[in-house]
This record gives structure tokens, sequence and C-alpha cells, in this order.
């Protein structure tokens, strides 16, 4: 038994070099091999836009067969400038309700009405607007990502948006700027003035 004890000491010394020589080196983690295509970034960007459903407010409809449709050419167009919006019901507003317009492009509420930005490609959507105005939009609710600008008006969700990541939204912001631009000049939004003070 003493004898065979060198022998298998030798013998396992034996299989872990061979292992170690037949193992594989990693796969390398360089920040060129970690690094997307411009391709598969604007790819990334288009499944987070559908995943968010940036198209329910910023793309005009028209009624189909299984209710309001995109309309291709106008895609992420936003409110399209010569609408005409059905009057509003007042009883319902003085009650406090939130109406949708027909293809959810303007909303009405106690702020007033908003109307969805063009955020296509176009110079009348954010065509000229650079990275950081997009990413302001997101994280602070900046109209326009301009600073000293007034805040966004619901519906649009920026306080959840505000939680991607630089990343994420670098892939939206090329995506949309990939997009097919279409010119539409959006409404100004109406804001309502602030309610007086509640009375103590």
């Amino acid at each position: 038994m003493r004898n065979s004890l060198p022998l298998l000491c030798a013998v396992l010394l034996f299989m872990f070099f061979v292992n170690a020589c037949n193992e594989q080196a990693p796969e390398a983690t360089s920040k060129e091999a970690a690094a997307k295509s411009p391709e598969d970034i604007i790819k990334e960007g288009e499944r987070l836009v559908t995943v968010h459903d940036c198209d329910i407010c910023h793309s005009p409809k028209r009624m189909g067969p299984q209710g309001p449709e995109i309309i291709p050419e106008l895609r992420l167009s936003g409110h399209p400038s010569t609408a005409t919006l059905p009057a509003a019901n007042e009883d319902a507003l003085k009650a406090g309700w939130v109406l949708f317009a027909p293809d959810f492009t303007s909303v009405v509420g106690p702020w007033g009405q908003s109307y969805a930005a063009n955020i296509s490609s176009d110079s009348t959507g954010i065509g000229m607007w650079t990275e950081e105005q997009f990413k302001k939009v997101l994280r602070e609710g900046k109209y326009k990502g301009l600073d000293n600008t007034r805040p966004i008006l619901p519906p649009m969700p920026w306080q959840a948006f505000k939680h991607l990541t630089d990343d994420e939204i670098s892939a939206i912001f090329a995506y949309l700027k990939s997009t097919k631009p279409v010119k539409n000049v959006v409404p100004q939004a109406k804001i309502n003035p602030p309610p007086p003070p509640a009375k103590s």
C-alpha cells in the first residue's frame, strides 16, 4: 500500500496538468468584446420602445376591425396638427375625470390638455435633439429636455422611465433617431391655472 501511494500521487498530478492544458481560456471581457454594434443597439431600442408601448400615445391611429390601429406612415409623430377633436364632456371633467382622445394622442384632465409629442426623427420631432436632452426628458421630466422649461404633463410616465439605465436610454434614442421622419408640429399644451390653496 505504501509503495502504491507515490504512484497514485503521480497519476493525480499528471491528470491535473492534462486538465489544465486542455482548459480553454475564458472569453475576453474587454470593452471591445462587450461592445454592441450600432445595429444591435438600435434593435434593443426598438424592443424597449415596443415593451414600454410608446406607440399608445405617440402614434396616431385609425379605427380598424379590432379597434384603434396605428397609421404606419404617421408612426411616432405625436398628436396630428390637423386633427379635429370632439368636444370634451365638461361635466365629467368637473367631476375629476381624465379623458383620452379617440386615438390616445391627446388627454384632457385637471392640469389642462396634453398632446403627445412627435418623437420621430424629423426636425419637428427629436431630429435636432441631443442625447442629453432626451435623458433630461426621461430623468427629470423637462419639456423638450431643456433647463428652465415647464414639467412634462400627464400622462407621460417619466417618473417610471427615470429608472431606465443609461444604456437603455441610449438605445431608445438611437432607435428613435433611426425611424422614418414624419413632419408634424404638435399643438402647444393648454395648461390650467393651479387650483386655489386648500382651506384649512
